[in-house]
């Protein structure tokens, strides 16, 4: 026969956001369960980062995060900041350093962050129970709760749900919120994919095949926003954190403009090399601001091969728009398989900014992704975690 075991707070995911709250509600001498269906705990923590976990952003900034309800998200961000973070990393000691745009890593291994996160739980007298996988949750009245699986059936007068989104299902990741959600009559808006690489059309496939692994500096925009940073060819299409950034506000069917030297007057340098040294190929030119390969890939065969002096303006103006105004329309994204978020998901119109708790059923909460909250690459979807894990913590 089967346990039966009560408990103040059961959450379902032991991610980012699922611990955070775990830690707050047990220091509030909540008696708290983690429930997770994985073998081990922080799994998207343990890769993110290359490995290195980029667990915050030192200039958090709520218009760099997307939701229907586009206040939703702040009052928890204000209450719990990446600084608040930040001390509980400098607390445990973890080296870190921040990259491009106040991106912040550890020195050494994700683990450090997922570790630390273990002991806050151990601290807090929280209790994570791993491989448990959930059969059923009934909802018996008011902050009553009865979570049924193999091992045990648990009953609670809070549960959180912190199961992530879609992405990555190679790490567990299921529609498991959207579903539980959905038995509660939430609303769940259309969830895709993003932070993730795009796929070109065949044709476009095959002409820049010869071009996967090389990495430029751009400016890569749609009618709706603009990305300054690296794109990256790839055997598949293009990826690269400005590619990343742009694929969250990319709707299919739509183009996008790159210019693959941002910071340079392209017409006055070719202009002065007419000048200075007119016989020179305009490849030779070209190859002394952007990989050749590029060059010979982007550039026109019948323009590639003539010397400098013999453009007028008219042609210099194809060459720069081939370089400064390259449109690509993308055949899709790669999907969920390598997106870093999921964006969509639980309706925050439904969901209280203070508590994350639903604003229907007393003692139902959804934290982290499984919220329609995304934020840009660099930390800012692990804020996210922290921020509305922290909230509910305080709630639960």
């Amino acid at each position: 026969m089967k346990h039966t075991i009560k408990t103040d707070v059961i959450v379902i995911g032991a991610g980012a956001a699922g611990l955070m709250c775990a830690i707050e509600a047990g220091k509030r001498q909540r008696k708290v369960i983690v429930l997770d269906h994985a073998n081990k705990v922080g799994k998207k923590i343990l890769m993110s980062g290359g490995g290195r976990c980029n667990f915050t952003n030192y200039y958090i900034d709520f218009d760099k995060y997307l939701c229907q309800n586009t206040h939703f998200f702040k009052s928890a961000l204000s209450r719990y900041t990446q600084w608040d973070f930040i001390e509980l990393v400098k607390k445990y000691h973890i080296p870190f350093h921040e990259k491009a745009h106040g991106q912040l890593f550890c020195d050494h291994k994700s683990r450090d962050i997922v570790e630390m996160l273990v002991a806050e739980v151990e601290k807090a007298t929280a209790t994570i129970k791993l491989n448990t996988t959930i059969d059923k949750i009934e909802h018996l009245n008011p902050h009553h709760f009865k979570i049924h699986t193999a091992q045990a059936d648990y009953h609670c007068e809070s549960l959180v749900i912190a199961t992530g989104g879609l992405s990555i299902p190679t790490m567990g990741a299921s529609p498991f919120g959207y579903k539980v959600a959905e038995q509660f009559g939430l609303n769940i808006l259309p969830t895709k994919a993003g932070l993730v690489p795009f796929t070109l059309h065949q044709h476009d496939k095959d002409k820049y095949d010869s071009l996967s692994g090389v990495s430029v500096n751009s400016l890569v925009e749609n009618k709706r926003i603009r990305f300054a940073e690296n794109i990256l060819f790839t055997h598949r299409g293009l990826s690269g954190p400005a590619i990343l950034q742009i694929s969250s506000y990319w709707q299919a069917g739509e183009f996008i403009d790159i210019n693959l030297l941002p910071e340079v007057d392209l017409l006055a340098y070719l202009q002065q090399a007419q000048q200075d040294r007119p016989l020179q190929l305009l490849k030779t030119i070209l190859a002394e601001l952007l990989p050749k390969n590029v060059v010979l890939t982007l550039i026109k065969e019948e323009l590639i091969n003539k010397p400098i002096k013999a453009f007028d303006v008219m042609d210099l103006s194809v060459v720069i728009k081939q370089v400064q105004q390259w449109q690509v329309k993308p055949n899709g994204t790669e999907g969920y398989r390598t997106a870093e978020v999921t964006l969509g998901g639980v309706n925050c119109h439904q969901i209280s900014s203070q508590t994350m708790q639903s604003n229907d059923i007393p003692g139902l909460y959804f934290i982290g992704e499984v919220l329609d909250v995304t934020g840009w690459l660099g930390g800012y979807n692990f804020q996210w975690a922290w921020s509305s894990g922290w909230a509910a913590g305080q709630a639960v």
